[in-house]
Parts: structure tokens; C-alpha cells; sequence
């Protein structure tokens, strides 16, 4: 596709350039003999061309606008393009730098401050939060080669021979390089690395939800489901052993209240009375606490206790699907019972909710939407 994009070009219809501006001036005669480098006297040849009535004063006037055009043909040369752009990828280096003043508020990017590796090498994740910062307003992005790699490429392909027109001619390359290639060969290879970081990502991302979607159910089984926290205390449903809400309650045994005893009792209480014979803990905050807690209370040796990945169960208790099965239920009731069926049937709890809200990718925010 580039290659194609590369030899419609010239033919695209533009905006007004340097190069439309200097040919409406009539300088492209100039422009085609400086590009011959052949042997001449600069100032005799550009005399004809001073026209002040076109804008263009003096011999000065003249070659810069001969030079514009050539910095055009240079930047529109297929075979140019395609050797840079193999440069780009081979010898490319991506580069970020921190904003000024914004270094408190990116903290999370702090590792990006100062980077730079081949764009060859870097991984999807990397070129993916790089991306991230540089949207946020952090980082400033560079994709590009070492200039004297690309200058030398170009020069060696355009220049011929050594004299005062190809002196105008080199300076036409350098500007063609700065001020158009660069540019534009650095805008494709974003758009290219980041549908490969795009492709990389939705991989990890699609093997890692399988592999949650279909990890072994526990089945039918009275279960009791804990959404830690600590100052709003624990939330506690228990479900029978066809996922149905029988029991929710909270219970406080974290600081600040520390109730303890009161909490143990009444995990104790619901297990006896509902035949518990698993309990799902949501690994969010409070968590690990929360487990300590449950495994001290005594419960009988046959209650399985299991730490169950809560992401996206506020967004499926927030949920169109949620409301209509719990109308009269809190926010928090839905997602203790969303935990406590993920380690009954993970299955069919998750495809309730946006496959991307589950937290098993990485920046699936940010990859294409569509082909995600």
C-alpha cells in the first residue's frame, strides 16, 4: 500500500506549496537545470528569472524558489522514499522526552523521561505507553534515523557533481529532508508501529481472556462471595448452588471499626445456616487482609476459600443487565454476587460484561477499537 501511495504522490492534489508558489513564478526551468548540475554561472543563468512583478527580486529569490521545487521532486521520488522508509525501520530510533513542568503531574511516565531504543526492538507495550503519554500531554515523541544516515542516502542518490549547482541541489535535499520526508515518513511509520503494537496487544489480550473465560468452574455450589474494603466495610452475599441471591450483609472487620469477633460470628452464622461450601474473595482493595481474616475464623476444612479477580465487577453492577436482575439491590450487592458466580461458572459471568472492562490486556483502551 505504500508503495502504491508512493507512486501516486505527484499526482495527488495539494494545497498550496513552496514548490506551486516558486512554478507559478516560473522558476521551474531554473529548478530542471540546476538539477542537471551541470557546469554554469549561477548568477548569469538566474538573471532572466528575476521578475518583480511575480515577486520574485533578485538572484537570491530566484534559486530558493528553484530549490523548493527540487526539494519536491526529491520528496517525491518513489525509489527515495522506499529506501527511506527501510531506514526508518532499520536504523529508526524512538525517542521521548518529558514536557516541560509536567513532570510531578506524569509520574507514571517517569521511566519515559528520558528514552530512546530502536523502534525494531521495542515491544508493543512499550510503543503502546509511550503513545499513552505522549496523548496525556506528557511525553514528546520522535520516530526517526540518525540524519546523517538519511542526508548521506539522499545525497548519494540526487548529487553528481561537485559544483555550484549541485551545491543548490544539496541544499534542496537537506531542506526536502527536514521539512518534507521526515515528516512525512515519521507520520507512517507511527500509523505502521502502532498497528503491530495494535495486533501484539489484542493477542495477549484475546489468549489471556480465553484462558479466563474458560478456566474450569467450580459448579454447583453454595457459595459465599466477600467484596473487601475497609472504611465501607466488606460486603457478604451468599448464593445457592444455582448462583440466586439467598443472603447479603456487611461486615466490618478492618480498621477503622475493627469488629472483629462480630464479623467472625457472623461468616460462621452463614455458613452453618446456608451449607457454604466455598467462598470467593474479591482481590481488590483489602483483600489480602480479608483472606487472613476468613482463614482465621475456624471454618470447617471442607469450605474451599478462593481469591477471584474482581475486575469489571462495578461496571457489570452498574450494568443494564444488573439492574434488571437485581432492581432493589445496591451497586455493592451486585458486585459481591457478580464475584461469587465468577468462581461458580467464570464463563457465563463474564460475557455480562465488555470484554475490554475485564483488565486481562494490556492498554485495550487504547488499541484499535474495532479490530479489537
Amino acid at each position: 500500500l505504500a508503495e502504491v501511495e508512493d507512486i501516486y504522490l505527484p499526482f495527488r492534489p495539494k494545497r498550496k506549496t513552496r514548490a506551486s508558489v516558486a512554478k507559478e513564478k516560473g522558476l521551474e526551468p531554473l529548478a530542471v537545470k540546476l538539477f542537471d548540475q551541470e557546469k554554469l554561472v549561477l548568477e548569469a543563468f538566474a538573471q532572466p528569472f528575476i521578475y518583480t512583478g511575480k515577486g520574485v527580486a533578485d538572484v537570491e529569490e530566484a534559486l530558493a524558489g528553484a530549490r523548493d521545487i527540487i526539494a519536491e521532486w526529491v520528496s517525491e521520488n518513489t525509489e527515495t522514499r522506499k529506501n527511506l522508509r527501510e531506514l526508518f525501520w532499520k536504523e529508526g530510533t524512538v525517542t521521548s522526552k518529558v514536557v516541560k513542568n509536567k513532570e510531578t503531574e506524569g509520574q507514571k511516565f517517569k521511566d519515559y523521561f528520558e528514552w530512546s531504543e530502536p523502534i525494531s526492538k521495542a515491544p508493543s507495550h512499550r510503543l503502546l505507553a509511550l503513545r499513552r503519554g505522549e496523548k496525556e500531554g506528557v511525553l514528546t515523541l520522535d520516530i526517526f534515523p540518525p540524519e546523517e544516515s538519511a542526508i548521506g542516502l539522499l545525497e548519494q542518490q540526487f548529487i553528481e557533481s561537485v559544483n555550484a549547482a549541485a551545491e543548490q541541489v544539496k541544499l534542496a535535499v537537506h531542506d526536502s529532508y527536514k521539512r518534507l520526508l521526515r515528516p512525512s515518513l515519521e507520520t507512517e511509520i507511527r500509523m505502521e508501529s502502532k498497528m503491530k503494537a495494535d495486533e501484539e496487544a489484542i493477542k495477549v489480550f484475546a489468549t489471556n481472556l480465553k484462558e479466563l473465560l474458560l478456566a474450569a468452574p467450580l459448579g454447583q455450589k453454595n457459595v459465599l462471595a466477600l467484596d473487601p474494603g475497609f472504611r465501607s466495610g466488606c460486603k457478604v452475599v451468599c448464593l445457592d448452588k444455582q448462583g440466586k441471591l439467598v443472603h447479603h450483609d456487611v461486615i466490618y472487620p478492618h480498621e477503622p471499626q475493627r469488629e472483629t469477633a462480630k464479623s467472625a460470628a457472623l461468616i460462621e452464622n452463614l455458613c452453618e445456616q446456608y451449607q457454604i461450601e466455598a467462598i470467593a474473595i474479591g482481590n481488590g482493595t483489602a483483600s489480602r487482609e480479608t483472606e487472613t481474616f476468613v482463614k482465621k475464623i475456624g471454618l470447617p476444612h471442607n469450605i474451599i476459600i478462593m481469591m477471584v479477580n474482581e475486575s469489571g465487577a462495578s461496571v457489570y453492577s452498574a450494568s443494564d443487565i444488573a439492574r434488571e436482575e437485581f432492581p432493589d439491590k445496591d451497586v455493592t450487592v451486585r458486585g459481591a454476587v457478580s464475584i461469587g458466580r465468577r468462581l461458580v461458572d467464570p464463563l457465563a459471568e463474564l460475557v455480562k460484561i465488555d470484554a475490554k472492562s475485564i483488565g486481562v490486556g494490556q492498554y485495550q483502551h487504547d488499541v484499535d477499537q474495532t479490530k479489537l
